[in-house]
């Protein structure tokens, strides 16, 4: 077999069945439009969610809620996280670059360090934003919280 001899398997490429082709297609008369009004007509091309002068869904649903355009997103990380980070690794420096390796942060993320778990090592942490909590944890511990 090569590409000058290739084929579809037997049966499954079918001719599409061509409407407006007479009365002795099987399709005639109307070619599957029914009878009058603007959906028959040549040319006809509705609103995207129109629905037929019906109140479309997105007009009868309820709004609500408000979204701030302003929102600074955070990707949170814990100090249960930074010690298993830092005890496999064994630096005592984790910045953004660090995070990133170990697949903890994407290229625009920005990272938030939350208090939950415990630190036993000194260690320097880089971050966009900590926590109170966070701040005291590491402090506690001997390390130093450094604000990108």
């Amino acid at each position: 077999m090569n590409l000058s001899n290739l084929k579809p398997a037997e049966g499954s490429v079918k001719n599409r069945k061509r409407i407006g082709r007479g009365t002795g297609s099987g399709r005639g008369g109307t070619s599957t439009r029914g009878h009058k009004g603007a959906k028959s007509r040549s040319g006809y091309s509705s609103k995207a969610g129109f629905e037929g002068g019906q109140m479309p869904l997105v007009r009868r649903v309820p709004k609500f809620g408000f979204k701030n355009i302003n929102r600074v997103e955070f990707t949170a990380v814990n100090l249960d996280v930074l010690q298993n980070l830092v005890s496999k690794s064994g630096s005592t420096v984790v910045d953004f670059a660090t995070l990133r390796a170990n697949g903890l942060a994407s290229k625009n993320d920005n990272i938030k360090v939350l208090g939950r778990g415990e630190l036993t090592t000194a260690i320097e942490v880089h971050a966009h934003a900590f926590s109170q909590t966070a701040i005291e944890a590491i402090e506690k511990a001997g390390g130093k919280v450094v604000t990108l």
